[in-house]
């Protein structure tokens, strides 16, 4: 497979705010090409003209059936859904955001290579897409990420970053939901083998 060649978008929104405890991180990675179908899947289980999917918004048993039935789709199996929380803890609030979007996006990457049986050159060509926010934006935060895509192991197979609002995509909106799931564990309403078990999401 020439993996190098075909495009693989990586979404990431956030839960709770950087630096602070229980600051969990969402991703949604899949290849471009199935991204169309995944968004659709998604698409069709909202009501008609629903709006903009804010987790903290809606009800834990809205979202867990709202996962569930997603679990169910024609989602593509290849697709990486995954629960991170923050590990890194050190510096000003937008160097531990872009610090803890570096190492998530490592991570995806080593479980999408695996989940797809990537071998050979292995991943590359992946777009990151931050919903927009003040992190992100910020001029340390995008240095350190800029350096990571030159220097930082399996961070290099990022070769475009783009931040936008997460109202323009269902996946950004998908990656809050899971992001946000990170609350159930902490309430004790929920466990990482549930998560997986019954949504496919991946808790580190």
């Amino acid at each position: 497979m020439a993996a190098q060649n075909k495009r693989i978008l990586c979404f990431i929104d956030e839960c709770g705010t950087a630096g602070e405890p229980g600051f969990a991180l969402g991703c949604v990675m899949a290849w471009a090409r199935e991204c169309g179908r995944a968004d659709k899947s998604l698409s069709d289980l909202l009501e008609p003209n629903a709006n903009e999917l804010h987790a903290a918004n809606l009800s834990r048993e809205y979202l867990q059936s709202l996962l569930a039935r997603f679990a169910q789709t024609d989602r593509p199996e290849g697709m990486i859904l995954m629960n991170r929380l923050g590990t890194v803890t050190e510096g000003t609030a937008p160097a531990i955001y872009a610090g803890n979007v570096i190492e998530t996006v490592k991570v995806a990457v080593g479980q999408f290579r695996k989940l797809n049986r990537i071998r050979g050159q292995g991943v590359g060509n992946v777009e990151l897409i931050l919903d927009l926010n003040h992190h992100n934006t910020d001029p340390e935060c995008q240095r350190m990420i800029s350096e990571a895509c030159l220097h930082d192991g399996r961070f290099k197979a990022v070769n475009r970053i783009s931040q936008i609002d997460s109202a323009a995509s269902r996946l950004l909106q998908l990656a809050d939901v899971i992001a946000y799931a990170r609350t159930w564990i902490h309430k004790g309403e929920e466990n990482a083998k549930g998560l997986h078990e019954n949504y496919g999401i991946r808790v580190l």
